[in-house]
């Protein structure tokens, strides 16, 4: 009963009408972002190398401008072909690539991983005796394998294999990469679940991951200035950006090198990457789309993993967004000197892509500035039906007021309910950072579910003793129930 009144509510949802953006307001002229984002300004404010924007409204490009220089050697200025590190946004495209090869016959994503793996094989744990992990679950990261992320390397230096990454023989970690938890019972990001991917892929297809990324997503795309391969191999990019320190000087060489592609060893542009995320989108609606199926779509952006996944989590992609009623895509990627974001619409073809090759302290108060002015000036909005809205009785809003553990995201961040004008507001300080402001209306829908504007899962409260005892968290064929913390 609850997943039908869940479908239902979705499909209501996505009928919606939605608001005129104020991007579409101004015809085909989006000039007016530059001087609204004024990034130029915040490059010499930040001390940040370079920075490179692309807008996509209605399934188009509509905005595509760069700032700053790829070197502060060179001064060469940034331009649209200015390939960066994309850092973990490899990670949907490793979870593209897999999910077209299954399609083409050459592997199952239902299989045991290990079952692929030639060079090494899974290590035993108490915890896989009776769960052989699948590829899905190191897609989704629900294996329970341990390595988050991996240090950079540099031309002249010693270069690691895959089979010494996984055995912990780099730097960060001194032992090799272990099961934390029963594969498929919980949640853990983990880098080294997708070098299992690629030693997978690259022992059953007998080719590099890059390779394989080419012949099957960057050449039909035509992708022109995008690549898995390393700044150490043939044929890598000629027009890329240097990765930057907190000083704003370049590290080393410049040109990270990354022998863990598929989590981390992807080089690309917004423009390109914009590319791709729109053909996702048209083959989300099944139209226009000329590579990726309709039925691949779906899967790859599908919310599969919801407890302790940060608010949800597909194959490959974050599902943590809700803003303005939109379900949201994002892909994040941060490596040492440069860093990237895809936000983008499940529905209606609209969403951004930046990167900048510089430090965290340099870039993300830029990214943070840039992506609340962007969230303002668009102004893409769904409405909820009115018909599906309830008023929230006084002894409900009375109840539900206080403070809370973080319910939504699981990250940390106390979550706040409070009471405006006889309405109830969730307050978080994820909201606060992505969307800089805290006013997140809690609505009231029908059978007793709850919905926040800006967040993507719907919601049920128990009461014990006439207080919030426990809250059930709901997506897509998806539920967890999280204890809650009441300090009034």
């Amino acid at each position: 009963m609850k997943k039908c009144l869940f479908v239902i509510f979705v499909v209501a949802l996505l009928s919606c009408q939605i608001n005129k953006s104020k991007i579409s307001e101004e015809g085909t002229e989006y000039s007016f972002l530059t001087d609204s984002l004024n990034i130029e300004q915040q490059l010499i404010d930040h001390n940040l190398a370079g920075f490179s924007l692309v807008v996509f409204e209605n399934y188009e490009i509509v905005y595509s401008k760069q700032f700053g220089v790829k070197s502060v050697i060179s001064n060469e200025m940034i331009d649209e072909q200015t390939a960066f590190s994309t850092a973990s946004i490899a990670k949907p495209i490793t979870s593209l690539l897999c999910h077209i090869l299954e399609e083409k016959g050459f592997i199952n994503l239902d299989d045991p991983i290990d079952n692929y793996l030639k060079r090494w094989h899974l290590p035993k744990s108490p915890f896989t005796e009776h769960n052989n992990p699948t590829w899905k679950q190191f897609l989704n990261h629900t294996a329970g394998t341990s390595q988050h992320g991996f240090a950079d390397f540099y031309e002249g230096g010693e270069i690691p294999t895959l089979k010494q990454s996984l055995l912990g023989q780099i730097p960060r970690y001194d032992k090799p990469i272990e099961f934390l938890f029963t594969p498929g019972t919980s949640w853990q990001y983990s880098g080294g679940g997708y070098v299992i991917i690629q030693m997978a892929l690259e022992d059953k297809m007998n080719k590099s991951i890059a390779q394989l990324a080419q012949e099957h997503i960057f050449v039909p795309l035509d992708l022109k200035n995008t690549t898995m391969i390393q700044p150490n191999e043939k044929g890598f990019l000629t027009n890329v950006a240097l990765v930057h320190d907190k000083e704003n000087k370049v590290i080393k060489t410049g040109l990270p090198i990354t022998p863990q592609v598929a989590p981390s060893g992807l080089w690309s542009t917004p423009s390109d990457l914009a590319k791709l995320t729109i053909e996702i989108q048209n083959a989300l609606r099944n139209k226009n789309n000329k590579v990726i199926s309709n039925n691949i779509a779906k899967k790859i952006t599908e919310v599969t993993a919801l407890k302790n996944a940060v608010g949800g989590w597909a194959y490959g992609p974050q599902r943590s967004f809700g803003y303005n009623n939109y379900d949201w895509i994002r892909c994040g990627g941060s490596n040492t000197g440069v860093g990237s974001e895809i936000f983008a619409t499940m529905a209606d073809g609209n969403g951004w892509i930046y990167m900048a090759n510089g430090e965290k302290p340099n870039r993300l108060p830029v990214f943070n500035q840039v992506q609340i002015k962007l969230l303002a000036l668009t102004d893409w909005k769904k409405t909820l039906p009115t018909e599906d809205i309830q008023k929230i009785p006084l002894e409900t809003r009375e109840k539900l007021t206080g403070n809370y553990n973080d319910f939504l995201f699981g990250v940390g961040m106390d979550v706040k309910i409070v009471v405006r004008d006889n309405r109830l507001f969730v307050e978080s300080p994820f909201f606060e950072f992505y969307k800089g402001q805290n006013e997140n209306e809690l609505i009231g829908l029908k059978n007793g579910f709850f919905k926040i504007i800006d967040y993507p899962n719907l919601l049920k409260f128990n009461f014990s003793h006439g207080k919030p005892s426990s809250v059930i968290v709901f997506r897509d064929n998806l539920e967890v129930e999280i204890e809650l913390i009441h300090d009034k």
